[in-house]
């Protein structure tokens, strides 16, 4: 039984929703006379957070806002309702959007020249596509190159509600480390990243958004790796955490 009185029409809009929502978001769900107080949600919430502890899922804030989520654990099960390939990532691909998440703004050369390679762009339009990554700025030198950073939609997928909820570097060593959840070219077979749980309901690609352009371009990518075998770039890059931006948490 819940103790609060909110905690069930809260749940009932977290699971309706589909989809990160606020406070304030489900505070407008009601009529003026009836609207209960912000503190009477977080009540709401505490009280089904506290409800889901012993089942299969869980609340989480995330950088858009409350949803339920099942727990990494039951991931595996749960993602053979539907019948769609994994989206797979390239070594490649991971190192780029790790360089661009720990030291965002950062342009496309200072990557390049981190890794020690070009930078495939394939890789450049998957991130874009999936929406993980948009231009910031432009460095004020010759040519002015576009700074990259990340977006709320990379903390939603990643499950973060902030840039501070990333991994320390102290913690992520190695790119390899950021494998174990992705199904990768010689690699464990998963669709998550880094063990955090997917939403409940798990991600169905929209009807105009099919995934196939993910699998494909990861041929590419490959490619693109093997490229950069070639030029004897097998270790991943050492990334130097800078202060996160308040822009694209």
């Amino acid at each position: 039984m819940s103790d609060h009185p909110l905690t069930n029409v809260v749940e009932a809009v977290l699971l309706a929703a589909g989809r990160p929502i606020t406070i304030d978001q489900i505070l407008e769900l009601f009529e003026e006379h009836e609207r209960p107080a912000g503190e009477d949600v977080r009540a709401a919430l505490a009280d089904l957070e506290n409800r889901y502890a012993a089942t299969g899922v869980t609340l989480r804030e995330v950088a858009s806002g409350w949803r339920v989520q099942i727990r990494p654990q039951h991931a595996d099960v749960v993602s053979r309702l539907w019948q769609e390939r994994p989206s797979r990532y390239s070594r490649a691909l991971l190192e780029t959007l790790a360089l661009i998440a720990y030291r965002q703004p950062i342009t496309r050369g200072e990557i390049e020249d981190i890794r020690g390679v070009t930078v495939a762009s394939t890789i450049m339009r998957t991130l874009h596509e999936r929406n993980w990554i948009r231009v910031v700025g432009h460095r004020e030198v010759p040519g002015r190159p576009e700074l990259l950073g990340t977006t709320r939609e990379f903390l939603d997928y990643f499950g973060l509600k902030s840039l501070d909820d990333l991994p320390t570097l102290a913690e992520l060593q190695d790119i390899d480390d950021i494998n174990v959840q992705l199904e990768l070219p010689g690699g464990p077979v998963a669709d998550e990243v880094t063990g955090l749980p997917p939403p409940f309901p798990a991600r169905i690609p929209a009807a105009d958004s099919p995934a196939g352009p993910f699998d494909e371009s990861l041929e590419d990518e490959a490619a693109a790796e093997a490229d950069d075998a070639g030029r004897g770039d097998t270790e991943a890059p050492t990334l130097v955490a800078s202060p996160p931006e308040d822009e694209g948490r």
